[in-house]
This record gives structure tokens, C-alpha cells and sequence, in this order.
């Protein structure tokens, strides 16, 4: 059975990256975070999936430089 995709909002991907609004748009222009989902003219979201991995990454990262 193929994995659902989850979009999320702009608030969850705050909350559970730590991240400033701010630092999120700078962090997306910089090609370092994974681009939003336009879900109409005014909506983003995010696929859940690729903030998660985002997340492990920097976790892996992390790990590398200790």
C-alpha cells in the first residue's frame, strides 16, 4: 500500500522545526529547507514528509560533527 501524503500549515512547520517565520522564508530562498505547496492563491503548505527528513538531516549532521 503506497504511504499518504500529509501537508501541513505554516504554524506546524514553526512548531516542530523550532524555526522563526523569518528564518524559514530565509532558510527557503537559501534552497535549505523544502520549497512550500501552493494550495490555492492565498494557502502554502508543506509536505510533512520532507520537514521531517529536513529534520533528520540536521540531526545526522549533527552527529557527524561531534
Amino acid at each position: 500500500m503506497s504511504e499518504s501524503i500529509q501537508l501541513i500549515r505554516l504554524t506546524v512547520v514553526l512548531e516542530i522545526t523550532g524555526l522563526s517565520k523569518t528564518g524559514l522564508y530565509e532558510a527557503i530562498k537559501e534552497r535549505s529547507f523544502p520549497q512550500q505547496v501552493k494550495i490555492n492563491s492565498r494557502s502554502s503548505t508543506w509536505v510533512r514528509q520532507e520537514v521531517e527528513e529536513w529534520i533528520k538531516g540536521k540531526i545526522e549532521a549533527r552527529e557527524v560533527s561531534i
